[in-house]
């Protein structure tokens, strides 16, 4: 096991957390227009109000939690110190497993949505190209490869790119906020941005629409628990991890809401803009509209480098959740995705899997396009049941033995933990319901049953991966295999097989 002074930069966890939330923020921007036609204004403005709240409280649930158990691996190591014994090997590895699925998912998930991007402002300047399925994945391609190389280099240029990706963030959403409020003409009274309400999902309940439009704020409002991942680089890891995750969301939910707001005081005509234009997202059709091509282009450049800094903050947060995981013994190739390289001080191997892997998951875009929708259902399920897992045992078998942390909830601990579960589980369901009915494919529309194969991509490769990480956990138990790695209370894998 590599030691924990392996590395050798101390970075600030708040620093890290709040970045990394402040990218994934801009987010929406690949499926604001699908939370438009979910439910109009309304879906955007109150839902994201809505998300946010629910979010924040999963955030303090969390931060309780790392403020006591501030090690690298995160989640599954509060899962080592919650669960009963006897059934700490089984919750850790569904845990780690879930959390890498969902960071690692989110990988592509960011960087598909950044090639298609880039494939529309391409359009804008020439409507007669036309960017195939096969181009949009070969800059994706592109797109992942500068990301591992980026978190290949010395860790020290870590902190230094978060900062300018920061910045970047800070001014670029300030310039596109002013100049598209400044030059857009018509804009809707305040009256239809907080009141305006429209459903074209096809379904007949209004009801339901409006929560499909709530998976949007939902998607982007995860993977805050990216300072848990860096505790042992942190100082002060108790106190700074936890205020590192609130930091994270309650930044990303300002920033997005005050975003969202003023994108929605640009829209001149609903029907033409966002229900029946031709560019992807509706978003740039709204920019191309209000400010002009020039403009465009400048907001569209801003974007696309967002979501060029959220997926290498979600390459840095996944590569050390695989690095703490292998660490324990609990991946194929352990003592390779362990190792951290001499020169660079970071785990090399374990940044060029995920990025293989998320290349590999990229592949379903090009044999159903609306497999994008199934990629960002298996990165939001899998990383909130990550986080439900150590919440429910904190709330329920953990609720009188836990140790709390210099950060903590005192008597409203229970009653949030408790709202947290709820809404991990509520919107977990959300997102295996199919968003629109009849689902439209290239063979036409299908009836209410077949719209929900759907979902079955995502459950597909979710409980794949799931049961093949479960059953190389009961090989090993049934091997009793000694590990190449040192045995440690922090490792709850060993720990458990050297008991057997």
């Amino acid at each position: 096991m590599v030691s924990n002074n392996d590395y050798d930069e101390t970075i600030n966890a708040p620093q890290h957390a709040t970045e990394d939330e402040i990218l994934a923020s801009f987010g929406y921007k690949q499926m604001w227009g699908d939370a438009m036609m979910s439910g109009g204004s309304i879906a955007i403005i109150w839902g994201w109000i809505l998300v946010s709240a629910f979010t924040f409280g999963v955030g303090l649930s969390l931060a309780e939690i790392c403020s006591a158990y501030p090690i690298t691996g995160g989640l599954y190591i509060w899962v080592s110190r919650l669960a009963p014994p006897e059934w700490v090997p089984v919750m850790c590895w569904i845990t780690g497993w879930c959390n890498w699925l969902g960071l690692t998912v989110a990988i592509t998930s960011a960087d598909l949505g950044l090639a298609q991007f880039m494939s529309s402002i391409i359009g804008i300047g020439n409507p007669e190209y036309n960017a195939g399925i096969y181009w949009q994945y070969g800059i994706f391609l592109v797109i992942a490869v500068i990301h591992g190389i980026i978190n290949s280099m010395h860790v020290k240029y870590n902190g230094f790119f978060n900062q300018a990706s920061l910045y970047w963030h800070l001014a670029g959403t300030l310039l596109i906020i002013i100049v598209a409020l400044a030059l857009t003409p018509n804009k809707p009274s305040a009256k239809w941005v907080f009141t305006y309400f429209e459903n074209d999902t096809g379904f007949s309940s209004n009801s339901f629409a409006f929560l499909i439009g709530l998976l949007q704020s939902q998607y982007t409002l995860s993977g805050f628990d990216s300072a848990a991942h860096m505790s042992e680089e942190t100082r002060d890891a108790a106190r700074s991890a936890p205020r590192g995750i609130l930091y994270a969301i309650g930044t990303a939910a300002i920033t997005g809401f005050v975003f969202m707001l003023s994108v929605n005081f640009c829209v001149q005509d609903f029907e033409r803009q966002i229900v029946n234009t031709e560019l992807s997202p509706q978003m740039t059709q709204v920019f191309l509209d209000g400010v002009g091509y020039s403009w465009t282009v400048v907001f569209t450049v801003i974007i696309m480098g967002a979501m060029f800094f959220s997926g290498s903050a979600l390459t840095l947060g996944s590569s050390r959740m695989v690095y703490a995981f292998a660490r324990d013994g609990a991946t194929p190739w352990s003592r390779w995705l362990s190792v951290i390289h001499k020169t660079t001080q970071t785990p090399i191997y374990a940044v060029w899997a995920n990025i293989l892997f998320a290349c590999i998951i990229g592949v379903l875009y090009i044999v159903n396009t609306t497999a994008f929708n199934a990629i960002v259902s298996i990165n939001t399920i899998a990383s909130s049941l990550a986080y439900f897992i150590p919440i429910f045992l904190r709330l329920t078998v953990a609720r009188k033995s836990f140790k709390r942390g210099p950060f903590h909830l005192g008597p409203f601990s229970d009653i949030v933990n408790f709202l947290s579960c709820f809404w991990i589980l509520f919107t977990s369901a959300l997102f295996v319901c199919p968003t629109e009915y009849p689902v439209t494919a290239d063979i036409g529309s299908m009836d209410q049953v077949e719209a929900y194969s759907q979902i079955r991509p995502c459950l597909k490769i979710t409980w794949m991966i799931l049961l093949s990480a479960l059953v190389k956990m009961i090989y090993l138990i049934s091997r009793k295999e000694r590990r190449h790695h040192v045995r440690s209370q922090n490792n709850p894998f060993s720990l458990y097989i050297e008991h057997l």
